[in-house]
């Protein structure tokens, strides 16, 4: 019986990297979690021993490290690319680079009314900035931008009925609920040419809100459509985009026992189990990538 290698790619994971510009008196901070990785002809490597063609994962922590000055950080997206770039130069073996960034947002302590020139909170909240770059040798890259852990919630303009019932359904019709989620998004580009990267996150990231806030929702799965066809057409530079979004369930107390009535006023936050509702929707015109941003 013969073996061959299947896929496969290798890169340090979870490098974290934090950036301050202070070439003026007031400094800013990018914080950032980095993984990097390499596919292509490591078959050597894996069925010899031989480590001729390996970029170590410790080389690319330090390229990592090392680029955060040469090249700055002016977005998790730029950086990425330019990181992208100078992996697949250094490993000659390598077909693509993937560089995946969380970023961590920070903001200014304020003092009497201003952002202080030096000192920083951390957010707070679950929501991190996310970014991947899948850099091939030959074609453009592929850029997925997002966040995950966006936590909203909505206290009315939600139902949930008229679902298939059959032996073992309890649920029962919700006229009127709280719509609570933590939030995933993955958006591709189709085109990376003059984007302020920001600008670009903040935008899409505002759309999402805003039809999240006014879609009256029949169902989770609704919002998810309402969100994701706000973002293609406001956004012609976006592909398609990918949700996750677990249901923050919140059941009405039955507080009757006590004498009291609760007309959908004291809630059980559930948080275990709960319902996953996943959704990509795209641009006809474009082919849809079963994991797009992945090797």
């Amino acid at each position: 019986m013969s073996f061959v290698l299947g896929p496969n790619r290798y890169g340090k994971a979870e490098t974290r990297v934090v950036r301050v510009r202070r070439d003026t008196a007031r400094h800013e901070v990018r914080d950032l979690n980095v993984s990097t990785s390499l596919r292509g002809d490591f078959t050597a490597a894996h069925v010899e021993g031989d480590q001729s063609n390996v970029l170590t994962t410790d080389t690319q922590k330090n390229t990592a490290f090392a680029y955060a000055k040469r090249v700055g950080v002016s977005s998790p997206e730029a950086y990425a690319l330019a990181l992208g770039d100078r992996l697949l130069t250094a490993a000659p073996a390598a077909t693509a680079s993937r560089v995946q960034v969380e970023e961590y947002a920070w903001e200014r302590v304020e003092v009497d009314g201003t952002g202080h020139d030096h000192t920083f909170v951390r957010r707070g909240g679950e929501e991190v900035r996310t970014a991947v770059v899948v850099r091939e040798r030959d074609g453009e890259p592929t850029v997925v931008s997002g966040f995950t852990g966006l936590v909203v919630m909505k206290t009315t303009g939600s139902q949930f009925t008229g679902f298939l019932r059959e032996d073992y359904t309890t649920l029962q019709d919700a006229e009127d609920r709280v719509l609570a989620t933590s939030l995933t998004a993955r958006w591709r580009h189709a085109t990376t040419d003059g984007l302020d990267w920001d600008a670009a996150h903040a935008a899409v990231r505002q759309t999402c809100l805003a039809a999240f806030a006014t879609t009256y929702s029949r169902a989770l799965q609704e919002t998810l459509w309402a969100m994701g066809s706000a973002v293609l057409e406001a956004h012609p530079h976006v592909a398609e985009v990918d949700f996750s979004a677990p249901n923050r369930h919140h059941f009405v107390v039955d507080l009757t026992p006590f004498g009291l009535e609760n007309p959908g006023e004291v809630f059980h936050a559930a948080d275990r189990p709960y319902g996953l509702i996943e959704a990509r929707v795209q641009r006809e015109a474009h082919e849809c990538r079963e994991h797009f941003g992945e090797l």
